[in-house]
């Protein structure tokens, strides 16, 4: 029943860590994922965007009102 003086048994031990040490490994992989996925920044709408494009001074003024009135009249356009 025991071979080698009771330590035939070893394997199913070593198996067990195995088992313990993958299942904690898949926890850790999935369960935690990576910081950024979770911290990630609500989406930008195209009126945030056009309003941070003025507030930086990568657009002038007259351009911004001739954006957000052609993103307003896109809109409320009807949709297919």
């Amino acid at each position: 029943m025991f071979y080698d003086s009771g330590y035939y048994m070893g394997g199913m031990h070593g198996l067990w860590w195995f088992f313990w040490m993958a299942l904690i490994g898949m926890l850790l992989f999935y369960g935690w994922g990576s910081p950024s996925e979770k911290r990630q920044r609500p989406r930008e709408t195209p009126h945030d965007m056009l309003k941070r494009r003025l507030a930086s001074g990568e657009i002038a003024p007259e351009q911004y009102e001739q954006r957000k009135a052609l993103l307003d009249r896109d809109a409320k356009a009807p949709g297919p």
